[in-house]
């Protein structure tokens, strides 16, 4: 697998109700685009605000109801924190992609379908196994390749994150 250096800012959206928004417990019990459920602790974020609002619009897609129903007390937060330097396994360029078993165009096949999770799994499973830091990938819900996410893979005695900044709903959505 090919590598490529992120750091800086990174956001996660979370509920206003997480007491701990920077926890990655339950994408290890639930699963995640790149861990199965029950396997290990994976921290997502999205690179960039357009991004982040690329997932509430998807997380509502097919819905009769839209984002702009919500309730602020409901509606929810945007987290800034800080991802220190370090190499991450490449599924943003094409070349990083075929790299990791994908296809170069990632996050579609040729026909224009989603890779699923069940492609994806694996190769977070492989990059865990290897002690890989995580992966930063092209976000599925920009679908034109332009978004980018971090998996931040969480191992037992790291540093926890901090939130740099909470924003309201109000102030990075709209």
């Amino acid at each position: 697998m090919r590598r490529l250096r992120r750091e800086g800012a990174y956001f996660r959206i979370a509920d206003p109700e997480w007491a701990h928004p920077l926890d990655a417990t339950y994408a290890a019990e639930r699963g995640g685009r790149w861990n199965p459920p029950g396997s290990f602790p994976v921290l997502y974020l999205n690179r960039n605000l357009k991004t982040a609002r690329a997932n509430i619009e998807r997380k509502f897609a097919g819905l009769p109801y839209g984002p702009e129903t919500l309730r602020p007390e409901d509606a929810p937060l945007l987290i800034e924190t800080a991802v220190a330097d370090a190499d991450f396994v490449d599924v943003v360029t094409d070349e990083g992609c075929v790299a990791a078993g994908l296809p170069a165009t990632y996050p579609l096949y040729r026909n224009a379908r989603e890779v699923g999770w069940d492609r994806c799994q694996p190769i977070g499973l492989q990059a865990w196994g290897a002690g890989e830091t995580g992966i930063a990938c092209r976000s599925a819900a920009t679908r034109d390749r332009t978004g980018e996410e971090l998996a931040l893979f969480r191992r037992p005695g790291q540093a926890a994150l901090g939130v740099v900044r909470r924003f309201l709903f109000e102030e990075w959505f709209w």
